[in-house]
């Protein structure tokens, strides 16, 4: 047989998880000569063998990949035999920094079996030690700095490697083969107690458990931040750090050492196993079960609590000594701001909040947040995409493969998105950016993205409609830099238009049902019907328009909500009076504030229209006496489906669909009525939940029925906020499915906020040319 050469590029996450020597080993087991290197985007090989050697090698790429790998395509070139082309042997050559194109970069992976063990082996080298990783596992994307992946351009850089690690991190057949993490106790980073000053223990991390057990709260520096660590059995520890915190309701994340403690205490499925234990570790919303036993404070009201299984050695560490099922792991932050990173800022800023700081001198480059998702009927959602999932990229090489375009989300939970090469990167979870801090993090994010995909110009900013977003005002900003476009995206248009590409279909009728989002007659919209074509939308239907009295004060007091609701259909003495009774301590400002309510009411003064779906829940909320006053996002709505979780859906509401301003609406106004009716009459709060519910769930569903027969639709979707809620996702669900229309949710992206970047990506993708012509 004669000798043959051919040239290999392979695309997609195959930088930093071991990709190049398992091609040394597969190489070396077809008998093949060449060479492997990372080329940016794709790592190129090139072998000369027996043409039946190269073909098996090729099928071997694909079929015998490292476990954290994605390949995307294997393009095989063969080369003219002109002698140019002799090898000896196969190497593994360094990566190459002249290159064009992005770098797929992989995120954070959870300790794998093999390092865990050798974590938790009593005379291994690393026993006990924090910090072990390998190819397989580890932290990427929050120790990168630049690209390509190699060691000398992470924060491990400042941990030279000893003589036993450097020999495996040259060997071609150890798993620590350039492993960029890769450390022992000998070079690698260190975990130190603290408090006022470094405290002297043998064992820093037995020592955080023992404190933790006594109640103490502390500050733990992990991968990609910092968490504040408390004890879930006793109450005091957490009202204790409540108070710290201003957080008194807020349920806090949990993490638990493995799934058979997680089943004493909550309801895990099969599915939600299978996500609790992938390498990707995210905290995964689970029912409280029967036998419930931890404090009540941890998610206060609600039915679900979030949990998460440890995802690096320092964590299950921790649990080698402690016998508590469970530790609080809320991000350290305070409310609103970005979760702290260093040392310095970690103790300074936490001050009077952790007791004692459990820390390390390894740097965080990039900040990262605990992924969140939850199921809806064996479905997953993603509540936050983050740590374990960024910066893996969305695929738009049907969509657009020449811009680049930069989509910067809305304004709170933000993420931002960047688009090139037909590959879109969505950033981790941002936040609040009407927090300084946070928008400061926002620009450093997105200069820090574009690094690692070289990524040096932008044809295109995209951002939200609202003229008063401190990102839309950034959005400009960077036109100007760029100097390019800036497109702006109706919030709810980008809803669908992330919906659309989760599913790969071109129009659908969106359900956008969330808190707010500014729509393109200045109006709060946020119970919506919209046809979508990506490119552009149609607003077909939506909930009956009500009015905010004192605008964002009814997000808060959502009383506020059931006066301007009820306003017009019950009598307004009656009405005034009965707020004034039986619901005064959901006004601040008691009997006065009331009246002031109706005034602004009567004058027309100071109100801002909405068709908000999450103020409709809070009002039912409130009129149930289950939650007067929303201290966190979507408090009131997710305590009613708390209580509602336990319902019987046994009272037939109103639901009536009127025409107004040219437009059908869900009378809203009219179920509400009927819940108060029903509970002065005396009837079951618990089962008066559930029917609200149902309620406003069926008038959704009906009013895009109805659409998507005007349209000849098939796929009725649904996004936005409400849609992490189980009862209304799954009545949507079955009364669209029981009309035989297809109906799509979120599942390779946020149902809520956290994907709106995406949308506006999507929409700028499609919508804008390059060079004059359409991509």
């Amino acid at each position: 047989m004669k000798s043959k050469k051919a040239r290999i590029l392979v695309q997609g996450i195959v930088q930093g998880v071991g990709f190049r020597p398992n091609i040394y080993r597969l190489a070396n087991a077809w008998d093949l000569n060449g060479y492997v290197r990372n080329l940016g985007n794709v790592v190129e090989i090139v072998v000369e063998g027996f043409e039946e050697n190269i073909e098996s090698f090729t099928s071997d790429i694909k079929t015998k990949k490292p476990p954290i790998s994605k390949i995307d395509s294997v393009k095989i070139e063969w080369l003219d035999d002109d002698g140019s082309l002799q090898f000896s042997g196969f190497q593994i050559v360094e990566s190459s920094s002249n290159f064009s194109g992005s770098s797929v970069i992989p995120p954070d992976i959870a300790t794998c079996n093999n390092c865990l063990k050798e974590v938790l082996k009593n005379g291994d080298r690393r026993y006990r030690y924090p910090f072990t990783a390998c190819t397989d596992c580890g932290p990427r994307f929050t120790v990168i700095s630049s690209i390509p992946y190699d060691r000398e351009r992470t924060s491990m850089d400042s941990f030279p490697l000893c003589p036993d690690c450097m020999e495996e991190y040259e060997d071609p057949d150890d798993r620590r083969y350039h492993a960029e993490a890769t450390c022992c106790p000998v070079c690698g980073p260190e975990v130190f107690l603290y408090r006022e000053e470094k405290i002297s223990v043998d064992n820093p991390i037995k020592e955080a458990a023992k404190l933790l057990d006594e109640g103490n709260v502390l500050a733990m520096k992990g991968i990609g931040g910092t968490h504040l660590v408390a004890n879930t059995i006793d109450d005091l520890p957490i009202i204790n750090l409540r108070n710290k915190l201003g957080r008194m309701n807020q349920p806090f994340a949990c993490m638990s050492p493995d799934i058979p403690t997680i089943r004493s205490f909550a309801e895990v499925a099969d599915y939600e196993e299978k996500i609790l234990l992938s390498n990707n570790r995210p905290i995964v919303i689970l029912k409280k079960n029967r036998d419930y036993y931890l404090s009540p404070h941890v998610a206060p009201e609600l039915h679900n609590l979030g949990i998460m299984l440890p995802y690096s050695a320092l964590h299950h560490l921790l649990f080698t000594y402690t016998n508590s099922p469970s530790y609080i792991m809320t991000s350290a932050n305070m409310p609103g701001e970005p979760m702290l990173t260093q040392n310095q800022e970690i103790i300074s800023k936490l001050e009077g909040v952790a007791d004692y700081y459990l820390l390390h001198n390894r740097k965080i480059i990039n900040r990262c947040d605990d992924s969140v998702v939850r199921f809806r009927g064996g479905d997953l959602a993603f509540i936050r995409r983050s740590r374990g999932y960024v910066p893996e990229p969305y695929d738009f090489s049907n969509i657009n493969t020449d811009l680049n375009v930069l989509a910067l989300g809305p304004e709170i939970d933000v993420t931002f998105s960047l688009l090139k090469e037909g590959k879109c990167y969505v950033s981790q979870h941002v936040g609040d950016t009407t927090k300084y801090e946070t928008f400061l993090y926002l620009q450093e994010a997105i200069e820090h993205m574009m690094g690692i995909t070289r990524t040096d110009n932008v044809d295109m900013i995209t951002c939200d409609l609202h003229p008063q977003f401190f990102t839309t005002k950034l959005a400009h900003e960077l036109g100007e830099r760029f100097q390019c476009p800036v497109l702006e995206v109706q919030h709810h248009h980008a809803h669908a238009a992330a919906l659309s590409l989760d599913w790969g279909v071109e129009e659908l009728i969106c359900i956008a049902a969330d808190g707010v989002g500014y729509g393109d007659d200045g109006s709060a919209w946020g119970g919506e019907i919209l046809y979508s074509n990506r490119t552009e939308y149609e607003r077909m239907a939506s909930l009956m328009p009500q009015n905010m009295p004192g605008g964002d004060l009814t997000t808060r007091y959502p009383a506020r909500m059931i006066v301007a609701m009820l306003y017009s259909y019950y009598d307004e003495d009656e009405l005034l009076e009965l707020m004034k009774t039986d619901y005064l301590d959901y006004f601040p400002h008691g009997s006065k504030e009331v009246d002031i309510v109706a005034n602004q009411l009567e004058r027309n003064f100071n109100l801002t229209g909405t068709t908000s779906t999450g103020r409709v829940l809070d009002a039912v909320a409130a009129i149930l006496h289950i939650c007067g006053e929303r201290t966190y996002e979507g408090e009131c709505a997710m305590k009613l489906e708390s209580m509602a979780y336990s319902g019987e859906d046994r009272f037939d509401l109103p639901i009536k669909i009127v025409r107004k301003n040219g437009m059908d609406v869900l009378d809203t106004s009219r179920i509400l009525l009927s819940v108060l009716e029903k509970k002065l009459e005396g009837e079951n709060v618990i089962d008066l939940a559930c029917s609200a519910q149902r309620a406003v769930s069926e008038g959704l569903a009906e009013l895009a029925i109805s659409a998507a027969r005007k349209k000849g639709i098939n796929n009725i979707g649904g996004s936005g906020g409400v849609f992490y809620n189980e009862a209304i996702s799954m009545t949507i669900k079955t009364v669209v499915e029981n009309d035989g229309f297809r109906f799509l949710q979120h599942k390779n992206s946020c149902a809520g906020d956290g994907s709106v970047s995406l949308g506006q990506a999507v929409v700028a993708a499609l919508s804008c040319t390059k060079n004059g012509n359409k991509s």
